[in-house]
C-alpha cells in the first residue's frame, strides 16, 4: 500500500508549508488531526507527508466548515472507514447548498417585503405576539428576543405593557425572520433595521446579502481546496477501507 511517510519532515517544515506555527502543529497532533509522530532517540518529533497533508486538509476545511467540524473530518480520515469520511464531506457540502438556497429566498423575500406599502392602518390590524409567531413559524420567545435586541419592536399597551405589532412592525419581523434564516447575525441586523424603517434600507439589505453570498462562496472554495490533500490521504490509506 502506498504511504506518505517520507520524506522525513521536522515540525518546523510542516509548520512552514502549512502556514502554521510549530506550536499549532503540535496542537493539531495533540487533537488527533495529525497522526501521532514518530520520535528520534532524543525524543524529537519526526513527521512525514501524511502529517503535512493532514495539516493542509485541516486548514482548508476549517475555512470551509469551522474548526470543530474540520477536526472531526480529518480525525475521521485517520480513524474511520472511507464511506464515513465521504458522508461527512457530503454533509458539509449539503449545508452550504442549503445556505445558498436560504440566501436566495431571503433576497427575494426581503425585496418583496420591504417594498410592500403600509397604508390605511387600523387598530384592528395589530397582531399579538402569539399571532405573529404563528404566522412566521417561530416561538413567541424568539419575537421577544428580537424586541430586546431592537430588531422588531412592537408597541406596548397599558397597563401591562402587552406587545402589539402594527402592520409595519409585522413587516419588520418578517424581514428579520428571512435574514436570520439566511445566516444574518444580530449585530448587523440591529444596525440595519433603523434605516429600513425609514425606507432607506433596501440597498443595505442587498449589500449585506451580497456579502453573505461572498462568504458562502469562499467557504465552498475552501472545501474544494481541501479535496486535494484529503484525496491524497485517502488514496494512501489514511482511512480504513
Amino acid at each position: 500500500m502506498a504511504t506518505l511517510n517520507s520524506p522525513v519532515l521536522r515540525p518546523v517544515d510542516v509548520a512552514r508549508r502549512a502556514g502554521y506555527s510549530v506550536q499549532q502543529v503540535r496542537n493539531l497532533e495533540r487533537d488527533g488531526v495529525l497522526p501521532p509522530a514518530a520520535r528520534t532517540a532524543a525524543g524529537y518529533r519526526i513527521y512525514g507527508e501524511s502529517h503535512l497533508h493532514s495539516a493542509l486538509a485541516y486548514r482548508a476545511l476549517a475555512a470551509g466548515t469551522g474548526p470543530v467540524e474540520a477536526k472531526r473530518i480529518v480525525r475521521a480520515v485517520h480513524e474511520r472507514p472511507v464511506a464515513e469520511v465521504l458522508a461527512l464531506l457530503d454533509a458539509a457540502h449539503a449545508r452550504l447548498d442549503r445556505e445558498r438556497t436560504d440566501l436566495e429566498l431571503a433576497r427575494e423575500a426581503a425585496a418583496a417585503i420591504s417594498a410592500e406599502p403600509v397604508e390605511d392602518v387600523r387598530p384592528s390590524d395589530a397582531m399579538s405576539v402569539s399571532e405573529v409567531a404563528a404566522a412566521l413559524g417561530v416561538r413567541p420567545s424568539t419575537l421577544r428576543h428580537w424586541d430586546a435586541e431592537g430588531l422588531a419592536i412592537p408597541d406596548r399597551l397599558p397597563p401591562r405593557g402587552t406587545r402589539r405589532y402594527s402592520p409595519a412592525q409585522v413587516r419588520d419581523a418578517r424581514i428579520v425572520h428571512q435574514l436570520r434564516g439566511a445566516g444574518y447575525r444580530i449585530a448587523p441586523l440591529r444596525a440595519l433595521m433603523p434605516s429600513l424603517r425609514r425606507g432607506h434600507g433596501r440597498e443595505e439589505i442587498g449589500a449585506a446579502l451580497t456579502a453573505r453570498d461572498a462568504s458562502i462562496t469562499a467557504r465552498s472554495r475552501a472545501l474544494l481546496d481541501a479535496a486535494a490533500p484529503l484525496g491524497t490521504l485517502l488514496a494512501a490509506g489514511g482511512s480504513l477501507a
